[in-house]
């Protein structure tokens, strides 16, 4: 079954916070859009890719991803999908991120947003429903934060074989046999790649696992779990890939920005 959680006339509801909810099916897209009210997107089951420009960010299981108001954007599903989608009010979020970024979401967050799931669109105003926004919108602004991102290429085979590394991240081609599946030469594709996107292959494969990964850890999964998932041998690869790619270790790493976002 599917539902449309994008709605036309989302602005117009007059309550801090709106919450649109679905279950999509494989290979759904919206097409790029905007509101005035900002948007948390929340995926309770499969990837969610949302576009900005040319960057994809990336929203696994059990993460969510903060849109600012007016900020143009795409979305679409890699396989089935469960999301549920918080529409806030501009004067409701001035303690929330003003740019793009990912937020880690805590069992407390995910277990406000399945409960304001339930509240009617117009939920009574000064009760128990509107304490029960207010607390989630507070939990949601001392959330830990991300701005790590995928950069997208606009070549068209170049987004194919993006759409299929996001689609199955743990996926052990080889280099050769990617550049064979789009129909060229190894050379070329590392060509096509730096002009696109600056870096390597490599270097983009490893950047979209550590987006995973970060998200993943900060809700609350273990390193090990998200490296045998990403397709790593043990976690001990994972980790020195990790260390390699943002020059620390996943927990260090998490530890420090945790710090900064206090100290802030």
């Amino acid at each position: 079954m599917l539902h449309r959680f994008v709605d036309t006339d989302i602005d117009r509801v007059t309550r801090a916070v709106a919450l649109r909810s679905g279950i999509l099916s494989n290979d759904w897209t919206y097409d790029r859009h905007q509101h005035r009210k900002s948007q948390l997107l929340y995926s309770q089951r499969g990837i969610l890719c949302c576009e900005t420009a040319n960057t994809v960010w990336l929203v696994p299981p059990g993460c969510a991803l903060w849109i600012p108001g007016q900020l143009a954007h795409s979305a679409r599903g890699a396989g089935l999908v469960e999301c549920h989608c918080l529409y806030i009010e501009p004067s409701a979020a001035k303690s929330l991120p003003k740019t793009c970024c990912t937020i880690s979401i805590s069992p407390l967050i995910r277990e406000l947003i399945l409960r304001v799931a339930k509240l009617p669109e117009c939920y009574p105003l000064g009760g128990r429903e509107d304490r029960l926004v207010m607390t989630l919108l507070d939990e949601l602004s001392d959330a830990p934060t991300s701005s790590l991102n995928l950069p997208m290429p606009r070549e068209a085979r170049l987004r194919r074989l993006a759409e299929m590394l996001i689609a199955d991240p743990s996926a052990k081609t080889s280099f050769a046999n990617w550049a064979s599946a789009l129909g060229m030469s190894e050379r070329t594709l590392s060509r096509l790649l730096l002009q696109e996107i600056g870096m390597s292959f490599g270097r983009w494969r490893h950047q979209l696992h550590v987006i995973l990964a970060v998200q993943r850890i900060a809700s609350g999964e273990s390193v090990k779990t998200v490296a045998l998932e990403l397709g790593y041998e043990n976690a001990s690869s994972f980790v020195n890939m990790f260390r390699k790619t943002l020059g620390k270790p996943p927990v260090r790493y998490l530890t420090e920005h945790r710090a900064i976002l206090v100290s802030g």
